[in-house]
């Protein structure tokens, strides 16, 4: 039976490999790195490395697939809201509160996220993001937001538009330094999502 303390142990070893990761593939790229560099960073040995990771590839998918669970599980909470949000006819101004807490957990993330979603990172993990969108939004879950009956355009073009364009606005608030709190980059994404690009762009009245 393990104690307090030792479940406190592996949090914070876990923690130290996940920013070693991070600070590493800033420096020199994920592709370039070592467990060697890892352990070294993360003042760990080896041993301890391998008693939770199987090497550098399972480590990242392991925090990836934390991030997207944890993702998930927000938004899973939060559909109700958007729904009820979407149920009247006249633009949306205010963020969605689902978007607002995506944008703060992200924020909470964003050494990982950046490092993660930037050029240096893994290429793999935005084609995994999106499918994980799929799933989430549209899917054959009876609680997706999508409903098959209900779309006029093809469900994987439309799932794909939307993924790709929240990724590629999240990546441009990353590495753009953050400037805006997520409170506010919530509210830009849920205009853009709610009423479309061109209503944004001051097109569409």
């Amino acid at each position: 039976m393990r104690d307090h303390h030792t479940d406190l142990r592996i949090i914070r070893t876990k923690e130290s490999i996940r920013e070693a990761l991070v600070e590493l593939i800033d420096e020199k790229g994920f592709e370039a790195i070592t467990v060697k560099d890892i352990t070294t960073r993360a003042k760990i040995n080896r041993g301890t490395f391998y008693s939770h990771y199987q090497d550098k590839f399972d480590l990242m998918t392991k925090c990836e697939e934390e991030i997207m669970l944890e993702m998930s599980r927000i938004a899973k909470q939060n559909f109700p809201g958007v729904i009820s949000a979407l149920g009247t006819n006249s633009p949306t101004l205010a963020p969605l509160p689902l978007v607002v807490t995506i944008f703060e957990y992200l924020n909470e993330n964003s050494g990982f996220m950046k490092a993660v979603l930037g050029p240096k990172g893994d290429i793999s993990f935005q084609t995994r993001l999106k499918n994980f969108m799929w799933k989430t939004l549209y899917g054959n879950d009876v609680n997706a937001i999508i409903k098959e009956e209900n779309i006029l355009v093809p469900g994987q073009y439309l799932v794909s538009y939307i993924a790709s364009a929240h990724i590629g606005v999240i990546q441009q608030w990353l590495n753009s330094g953050m400037k805006e709190a997520p409170q506010e980059m919530a509210r830009i994404l849920s205009i853009i999502t709610v009423n479309g690009p061109f209503f944004a762009a001051g097109l569409k009245k």
